[in-house]
Formats: C-alpha cells, structure tokens, sequence
C-alpha cells in the first residue's frame, strides 16, 4: 500500500496528479481517504492512502471520439 504525507498547502488534485499522474484520478484518492473529506487545502502531516490504479496500455491510433467512421 502506498501513502502520501501532505506538506502545508496540498490540495486534492496536486496530490492526485503526483502520486497517480493525472488530476482526473482525483476523485479516486478522495474517496479512498474519505475521513479528510472537509479539507480543501492540507495541514502538512496528513497520511494519505494513495489507491492501486490499474495502468491500461496504449494501443496508439486515434481516441474513439476522434476517429472518424469509413
């Protein structure tokens, strides 16, 4: 299990983005931390569980919304 400890200053998505790599895996590590629901900027000294994220490879080609029917 992985786990983060917060400097004074973090917020949520700054913490998401370096530990997990992206800002719209946030809601991911709130929940797994919900008891630190009622922070929106941290007190340095919170552990924090950082969440398994399963990595799926790329493939490559275009993303489906972008690709266009033949």
């Amino acid at each position: 299990m992985k786990t983060y400890t917060t400097v004074q200053g973090d917020m949520w998505d700054m913490i998401a983005y370096r530990t997990l790599g992206s800002v719209y895996l946030t809601d991911r590590l709130m929940m797994s931390n919900r008891q630190y629901l009622d922070f929106y900027t941290f007190p340095a000294g919170i552990v924090l569980t950082v969440p398994e994220i399963e990595q799926k490879p790329i493939t490559g080609g275009m993303p489906p919304w972008k690709a266009r029917e033949t």
